[in-house]
């Protein structure tokens, strides 16, 4: 990302610019929670949660489409760093309603159980999708991995 998205005169600082645009989304977190944690009590939690869904995946498209560096300039790492802001407040205001969510629809005896695998898919979504890196990195020549793998 960092040779896609920042200027590569040097590039240790293209890389810790890097690291500054993901830990942007993990920030935000505690905004998205409180935000949607208070229209879910307002206008509902299934709104809300696809309200969430909705903006995860509008974002994450988006970062798919986004130009590089060299074609826009200083507008590419811009407009990267506020896409993961908005997946930071959906992934915030996303993980809340969802437990909430469970914990009032699901059977009184099984909570726990139903709550319990908001929190382990994660990791195997994250597992899968460094599977699937690894799979199209060795698959593909690496000038296209680098172009549109």
């Amino acid at each position: 990302m960092a040779s896609k998205f920042f200027p590569q005169g040097d590039p240790v600082a293209a890389v810790i610019l890097t690291w500054l645009v993901f830990a942007t989304g993990f920030v935000v977190r505690p905004l998205g929670a409180a935000v949607f944690g208070h229209l879910g009590d307002k206008i509902g939690r299934k709104s809300t949660f696809l309200a969430t869904l909705l903006l995860m995946g509008v974002s994450t498209f988006l970062i798919g489409l986004l130009p590089t560096y060299d074609q826009v300039g200083i507008w590419a790492p811009l407009a990267l760093a506020s896409l993961r802001i908005l997946q930071g407040i959906a992934l915030g205001g996303e993980y809340g309603g969802a437990v909430t969510y469970v914990l009032e629809n699901a059977p009184e005896n099984r909570r726990a159980f139903y709550v319990g695998f908001i929190s382990a898919t994660p990791p195997l979504g994250l597992g899968l999708s460094s599977l699937t890196l690894v799979f199209t990195a060795f698959s593909l020549p690496k000038a296209d991995f680098e172009t549109w793998g």
